[in-house]
């Protein structure tokens, strides 16, 4: 089995994030190829980037980066769980992804997006961009949630079946991926 973190971007009291956090994490203990783990990005409470090296160097002096580092690098595939902020991903995203460099290389990565009538697809689409630069392989297939609260009940998101199915192929390729690149981790 496949160590599987799902990162969960946003940060605010008010933030509906874990709710699709939680189905997206029940879906892939479902799917039966990886151990789960949900990273909390308000529980994790990254500061703002103090490290004084540069990530790619790995001299880490604070304790929370080491154990955010340990995390990443224990990771073979991730699923990013993002809202849309101001037509990108929140800003505690960006600063997770910039603590490290070479933890995150040469793993693949899905993105569920959700908002209104955008269904985050433009921080969807900002985070495939930014997850290259880290030697990440974000996945074509997606799941883009519109109006995500309206799926909310009794603080459950109850999708409809096109997020069911967009999961569902999701799943299927990140095991794909995730599989082809652990040899290449393996051969650096």
């Amino acid at each position: 089995m496949y160590n599987l973190k799902i990162i969960t971007a946003t940060v605010r009291p008010s933030r509906k994030g874990p709710i699709v956090t939680e189905w997206v994490a029940e879906k892939a203990r479902k799917h039966g190829e990886f151990n789960v783990e949900i990273l909390d990005l308000q529980t994790i409470n990254l500061p703002l980037m103090n490290e004084p090296h540069h990530p790619a160097q790995q001299k880490y002096e604070h304790e929370h980066t080491k154990q955010w580092s340990a995390k990443i690098a224990e990771a073979d595939a991730f699923i990013f769980v993002t809202a849309e902020y101001n037509f990108s991903y929140p800003a505690p995203l960006q600063n997770a992804l910039e603590y490290l460099v070479k933890e995150w290389g040469y793993k693949a990565a899905g993105i569920v997006s959700y908002g209104g009538v955008s269904a985050g697809t433009r921080a969807w689409n900002a985070l495939k961009n930014d997850l290259s630069s880290y030697r990440v392989v974000p996945l074509v297939e997606a799941v883009n949630i519109p109006f995500f609260t309206e799926f909310i009940q009794d603080d459950h998101l109850a999708p409809n079946d096109i997020s069911e199915k967009a999961l569902d192929a999701m799943l299927r390729e990140l095991a794909r991926w995730t599989k082809g690149l652990k040899s290449i981790r393996e051969n650096q």
